[in-house]
């Protein structure tokens, strides 16, 4: 069976807490982001995609995490600053988190379970909370793979 996010508490970037099932009826896009990583120029990406399917449901959320090389070592202000400036990114940034803690550590039980290998995992979460799909850091998010499944969710 497919974990859930419903009941899984996180921190906005204002420091309240957060049930992720406030976000039920929405598809979600939860990555583990960094600012200083190879694969940063994928907030561009992201922010794209924010645009492209917000207005029908997606909600992209980006968790700051340091855990992989030391590339996100800012405060969540200097983070958003960076991710503002130079991206445009729109979509919320959470309060840094570890690569194992919440919701990282219900997000990697999605096959293939594990834990998370590198900054920029994706994570795609159905309307009911359910996730229905897990993408390595190398899928980029235009890619045919990404934007097919997030169609699929919406549809859903």
């Amino acid at each position: 069976m497919a974990p859930s996010v419903n009941g899984v508490t996180v921190t906005s970037a204002d420091g309240s807490s957060r049930d992720l099932a406030s976000d039920n009826g929405s598809v979600l896009l939860i990555v583990n982001v960094a600012s200083r990583c190879g694969f940063t120029r994928q907030y561009a990406g992201l922010q794209q995609l924010q645009e492209r399917y917000g207005s029908q449901g997606l909600k992209v959320i980006g968790f700051p995490c340091n855990d992989f090389g030391g590339q996100e070592p800012g405060s969540l202000e200097e983070i958003q600053t960076f991710c503002s400036t130079t991206y445009g990114v729109t979509f919320e940034l959470m309060e840094k988190v570890g690569a194992s803690s919440a919701p990282f550590d219900t997000l990697t039980q999605t096959e293939p379970a594990g834990a998370i290998a590198w900054n920029f995992e994706k994570f795609l979460v159905g309307k009911n909370g359910t996730v229905v799909n897990r993408f390595k850091s190398g899928v980029e998010p235009d890619s045919k793979e990404l934007t097919t499944a997030i169609e699929s969710a919406l549809a859903a």
